[in-house]
């Protein structure tokens, strides 16, 4: 029993961590680039929204896969016959897309700490997933491999904060008192929520779980 609870336990871990580094790639960091540039300590309202707004769709989403024990497209054949294959060539046309940009992403990355071209680059990181792929114990594999990279995110993201140290004053006041113009702070929400619970990233965390 309890080594089952253990196994869930990492399962749950490794679906979490799956998630939060699809999330945050280099479109993510790209855009939230941008706003913070044009939106200023404002940005922090839209972080705010949309981390409440993806919870919940992702707890509504992962409530209704993991209770059902069905895969997001057959939830949707139930609803409407033939919307199931509509919603997976959907899924897998925005994961081909989105995952590009993390194989350029990555490039980018090992030019940057390593000074290894991007085309050299390119052919590692992608490389490496499709190593990780092909691998026997594939799932366990990427739940440990998520939670590395997750754990390395986190420390970096402290790091930065340290080193940069930002107002934290102003941001804090600006995240529940912004002072940007209304119609930026909606784009801004709408192109981070896309970017965040849009397309396959919801979707991979709960297929993960079933």
């Amino acid at each position: 029993m309890e080594k089952t609870n253990k196994k869930s336990l990492s399962v749950l871990i490794g679906a979490a961590f799956l998630m939060a580094t699809s999330a945050i790639g280099p479109g993510f960091l790209t855009q939230t680039g941008t706003f913070t540039g044009s939106l200023k300590a404002s940005f922090g309202f839209v972080i705010l929204i949309s981390v409440i707004l993806s919870a919940i769709v992702q707890l509504n989403v992962w409530r209704v896969l993991c209770v059902s024990g069905m895969r997001g497209q057959d939830v949707a054949n139930r609803v409407l016959p033939g919307l199931g294959y509509v919603v997976a060539f959907l899924v897998v046309a925005g994961g081909l897309v989105f995952n590009i940009g993390n194989v350029g992403g990555g490039a980018l990355g090992f030019n940057t700490l390593l000074g290894i071209p991007e085309k050299v680059g390119c052919f590692i990181a992608g490389g490496v997933a499709i190593v990780i792929f092909l691998m026997k114990n594939a799932l366990n594999a990427m739940d440990t491999l998520t939670k590395i990279l997750g754990g390395i995110m986190i420390v970096v993201i402290f790091a930065v904060i340290v080193i940069v140290q930002p107002p934290l004053g102003m941001a804090l006041k600006e995240t529940v008192m912004p002072t940007a113009p209304m119609d930026e702070l909606g784009t801004a929400i709408l192109t981070l929520l896309g970017g965040t619970v849009g397309g396959y990233i919801t979707f991979s965390g709960a297929h993960r779980l079933i």
